[in-house]
């Protein structure tokens, strides 16, 4: 007999030729072996033990060692009966879920099966201010399904950068799921009882791969071999052909590595290849006698460090970890590093995405670029008075029909500036023969971009969080002078601050950032003036922080 209770059939084949198998089968089931092996009963052994000879008194002189010992198919009936009819109960709801750590509700499956994969599923998303929106998806639905649903419901503009972020507040731990992801199934990970959740921003930094050059990413000195031979291509060939070859340059830099179970800190030489992350024991040295396996990217998750420096004592603020997907809740098992800068951290993040997606990526950035619906249900059919509606261009003597597509875009693009300048001009250019409105000193609250009263730290923290990307910048109130607004920026993965200050000429208010060299009427104006000039600015203004209330 095995330690487990069941018999075994290693015996001498000849001892089962004298047995009845027939009245074996006529009297046993296998149902109950399982049910002994549910319950632990393993003090039914035939077998006497070594050391125990009153063990062996207890058995039949007439019964051989290796045949199992019959048991009344009486007692075995009336247990199958019981099972039965507990398996034909009906589910019962569970009054007190939060006292174990099963589901809400009480049923007769095993406690390891995965839910149905057909049944809704209820996820809870919360946005930056603290507010959240339950939502009922599928098994199979994305992020990218969860994200398009959100837009719609608080009528966002929607881009790719709308982004779903999974949080892990006692870990430190935050990361930006993929398009493809499940939600269901990356919530079904999570400890029960834990304080995890999804949050809803944008993250322009998610494919700035595939808009920006990935030479601003991707450092030479942080990427293996010679890569002469690939400056001769355009950037979406060169994007192109790393992702149909599969072939990534190897990364490498020095990189600060915790120690597991202890908050110390070494620094050593890292190289991510194909078959995992590995970092030298001497020096820069890749001899394979000096290299040690650290971790493996495709059986891992990627997370950002929101708290290094309090809960893990890094020595920057740039750290980053390994999740293996095992791992449900606690540090053991994470792989902690952390780098000298916001770029370098940029450039390990971005290859260990594409280290582990590879095509997967460029495809999601490709759907969601095209389609933005394509992720979730299908579009809602159109009413037929929408469907005869057609572009009409009415600028010459008599109107016409605008059959390119591309010339009825631009059009509506001017029309939409046009109405725009003249309802910026009619709220806030001053008359000489009128006062100011009162409206015109307040418009910009009206505005995206503008984030009122907002510290520097705060300032940083959010642009951190939106994506370390050019041309991200946001406006905020002046903590130090009260009549001045600051343009925050993010330029080469830093942040910069430029003060606006009021200025009047001839009676009339202007705001200027260079001592009135360059005037403006309202921050409006100032503000879509940077977004197609630079100005004193190193770029222009492209990305603007924003929040949403759910």
């Amino acid at each position: 007999m095995e330690p487990n209770g069941q018999f075994s059939a290693s015996c001498d084949p000849s001892l089962w030729d004298d047995m009845d198998l027939e009245a074996l089968e006529s009297n046993h089931s296998p149902a109950p072996d399982n049910l002994y092996e549910r319950e632990g009963c393993t003090s039914r052994c035939p077998t006497a033990q070594q050391g125990h000879p009153e063990k062996a008194e207890l058995l039949s002189p007439d019964l051989k060692r290796s045949q199992p010992l019959l048991i009344q198919s009486r007692k075995w009936g009336r247990l199958r009966d019981e099972e039965s009819r507990s398996a034909s109960l009906p589910d019962i709801p569970n009054p007190f879920p939060e006292l174990c750590n099963s589901s809400p509700i009480l049923n007769n499956t095993p406690s390891g099966r995965s839910p149905k994969e057909g049944g809704p599923h209820v996820v809870k998303v919360y946005s930056e201010d603290g507010t959240c929106r339950s939502l009922e998806v599928t098994a199979g639905a994305t992020a990218r399904h969860v994200c398009d649903m959100l837009v719609e419901r608080v009528h966002c503009l929607s881009d790719e950068s709308w982004s779903l972020m999974e949080l892990h507040p006692h870990l430190g731990l935050e990361r930006c799921l993929e398009d493809h992801e499940s939600v269901v199934e990356v919530q079904a990970m999570w400890p029960v009882g834990g304080d995890s959740n999804f949050i809803f921003r944008k993250n322009f930094a998610k494919y700035e791969l595939f808009r920006g050059s990935p030479y601003a990413l991707f450092p030479e000195d942080m990427v293996g071999g010679n890569l002469e031979a690939q400056k001769g291509l355009t950037h979406s060939e060169l994007v192109q052909n790393f992702l149909n070859s599969g072939s990534w340059p190897e990364i490498q830099g020095y990189l600060h590595m915790k120690e597991s179970s202890r908050k110390v800190w070494k620094r050593f030489f890292f190289f991510l290849r194909r078959s995992g992350l590995y970092y030298s024991t001497k020096g820069t040295s890749k001899d394979p006698r000096h290299l040690q396996y650290f971790a493996d990217v495709n059986e891992s998750n990627l997370y950002c460090l929101t708290q290094g420096k309090k809960m893990y004592s890094a020595p920057t603020e740039f750290g980053f970890c390994l999740k293996p997907l095992k791992t449900r809740s606690g540090t053991k098992g994470l792989k902690i590093l952390c780098t000298e800068d916001e770029q370098a951290r940029t450039c390990w993040l971005t290859a260990i995405r594409l280290f582990k997606y590879g095509a997967q990526l460029y495809k999601n950035y490709q759907i969601s670029k095209r389609n933005p619906r394509s992720w979730g249900e299908p579009p809602k059919q159109r009413s037929a008075s929408d469907s005869t509606l057609v572009p009409m261009d009415f600028s010459g003597c008599t109107g016409r029909v605008i059959e390119n597509p591309l010339e009825a875009l631009s059009v509506a693009l001017e029309e939409a500036q046009s109405w725009r300048k003249k309802t910026t001009h009619r709220y806030s250019l001053p008359t000489p023969c009128q006062a100011t409105p009162p409206n015109s000193a307040a418009i910009h609250k009206s505005q995206a971009w503008y984030h009122g009263r907002l510290s520097r730290d705060e300032t940083q923290r959010l642009i951190m969080q939106q994506g370390m990307v050019d041309g991200v910048f946001l406006v905020r109130e002046s903590t130090r002078n009260a009549k001045g607004f600051v343009l925050s920026l993010c330029h080469l993965q830093k942040i910069k601050h430029y003060l606006i200050l009021p200025c009047e000429e001839e009676g009339r208010p202007y705001y200027s950032m260079d001592d009135g060299e360059t005037k403006f009427l309202d921050l409006i104006q100032l503000v879509e003036f940077h977004q197609i000039n630079r100005g004193i600015l190193p770029c222009t203004l492209k990305h603007y922080c924003t929040n949403v209330a759910l």
